[in-house]
């Protein structure tokens, strides 16, 4: 099955998505990659997924990408006697660490670490910001916050604290422990919440060890400030707007969108735009306006992927909502202005011979008009650095490694094909030309531009480009 767009779609999974034939329906409608939620997901219901999706993965006959989305730390509010109290602008109440029921007074923050870090006049937002907080004063074990913007504080209710440096890792023993059930199953990527710092990507590399690749979702402000460096460390990035919103000025959120889509492909790295993109469609069947220029605006900006998050795993149109992104995306990239939209955000080639052979590749692509770029791989490097160039024409993507298969099926214009591992040139550049014209990508008298690392297998090798002829299959 080929896709009439470059961009792809990740579908979440969920009580309205959970059983194969919808998973099926899913794929078909457009979902490229499968995100499992592990805040709502067991290690049975994992397990489960994974294997209802290798078993879609065997009847379509394509390699369908899975991304485990790890928990990370969740902090809440204490107890309350009376289960809630109503706040007023003004008012003050004190955060401690006694479990003793709280009232008009005082509640317990049971989270000591935070109560250390706080300090005066920083923020803490509860309830996704519906109520927000100042503090007073901080002592040890103890602060006095005034009420900003004030309704109901209830039990357990979530709180975030957009000012203050947490010194505790990104990674709870839950995450720790997921991260290992994701992997074992075989998931292709492990997506890390509420990073503050690039040592909490490092800390998944080690649990991780190269066996799938790491995103990092950016929704706190402290990851801003050392971005360049979590970039870096990591295989690709979403951009999480749901918390990045509450703990940041809403304004400020779509440009710090653009900001991390750019520096992804400087570097090369899979970018996700997530986040209440079809919201509407958890309850229609078709989507508001602003929600389809939404998603437009994603793809014209050269996302790697947009994400359905409740709309696929909850709603009532999951379907409705894949197929109707599909469309969207594949209206923007047969519009006039795409291409010269997407041309205008190229970077500068790394010095790196892997971004030479794909900058020669894509502008022979279109000097010449040859009909794709096919890249050998193993590792996945060597197409990852040609999407990267956003190319005019498709990149087919060969690899004798399945894991390598689907895990680019997020990166953008990548469709990828196993085959068997090459035995000599000659054997690579037949197979190239064989498999792209049974793939729909060229026609017999059509040419296409073939790129490899020389010796074959070895990760990072990029070295090798040619050009080949598409001639009757063998």
């Amino acid at each position: 099955m080929r896709r009439l767009r470059r961009v792809k779609i990740v579908a979440t999974l969920g009580p309205a998505s959970s059983d194969r034939a919808m998973i099926q329906r899913l794929f078909e409608a457009g979902a490229d990659v499968f995100r499992i939620n592990m805040s709502h997901s067991s290690h049975e219901v994992l397990n489960n997924l994974v294997s209802d999706i290798r078993a879609v993965e065997k009847i379509v006959r394509r390699p369908i990408g899975i991304l485990a989305d790890l928990q990370g730390p969740k902090l809440r509010l204490g107890l309350f006697a009376e289960k809630s109290i109503s706040v007023e602008k003004g008012d003050r109440l004190t955060l401690d660490g006694d479990p003793a029921p709280g009232d008009k007074s005082r509640v317990q923050l049971p989270h000591p670490e935070v109560l250390a870090a706080l300090k005066p006049d920083q923020r803490i937002l509860v309830d996704d910001g519906r109520v927000q907080l100042k503090v007073i004063e901080a002592s040890d074990g103890k602060v006095l916050v005034e009420v900003v913007v004030g309704t109901t504080l209830s039990n357990r209710k979530g709180m975030s604290f957009p000012d203050t440096v947490i010194p505790t890792t990104a990674m709870t023993e839950k995450d720790r422990a997921d991260a290992d059930a994701a992997i074992e199953a075989g998931a292709d990527w492990i997506a890390l919440s509420f990073i503050q710092r690039p040592a909490d990507v490092a800390e998944l590399r080690k649990i991780v060890r190269g066996r799938a690749g790491i995103m990092s979702k950016i929704e706190k402000p402290q990851a801003l400030e050392h971005l360049h460096e979590i970039v870096e460390l990591s295989d690709g990035l979403m951009v999480a707007r749901g918390d990045l919103g509450v703990e940041m000025p809403l304004e400020q959120v779509p440009g710090i969108q653009k900001r991390i889509t750019r520096l992804s492909r400087r570097y090369g790295k899979p970018v996700i735009v997530a986040t209440q993109m079809l919201e509407s469609m958890i309850e229609s069947p078709v989507p508001t306006r602003a929600e389809v220029s939404d998603v437009a605006t994603a793809v014209f900006e050269g996302a790697d992927a947009v994400m359905l998050s409740a709309e696929s795993a909850a709603g009532r149109y999951p379907v409705e909502a894949v197929s109707t992104m599909n469309r969207i995306a594949e209206a923007v990239e047969t519009d006039d202005l795409y291409p010269p939209i997407i041309h205008a955000q190229r970077s500068v080639a790394e010095a790196t011979g892997q971004d030479a052979i794909s900058l020669a590749a894509r502008t022979m692509t279109d000097t010449l008009d040859l009909a794709a770029i096919v890249c050998w791989t193993f590792s996945g490097a060597t197409a990852i650095r040609a999407s990267r160039e956003r190319p005019r024409n498709a990149i087919v993507v060969l690899t004798p490694n399945i894991n390598t298969a689907r895990r680019m099926a997020l990166p953008w214009g990548l469709h990828s094909v196993l085959t068997d591992d090459v035995r000599d040139m000659d054997d690579m550049v037949r197979r190239a030309c064989d498999l792209t014209h049974q793939e729909g990508f060229a026609k017999i008298g059509e040419r296409v531009v073939i790129i490899a690392g020389l010796p074959f297998g070895t990760p990072g090798s990029t070295n090798m480009m040619r050009i080949a002829f598409i001639n009757v299959p063998h």
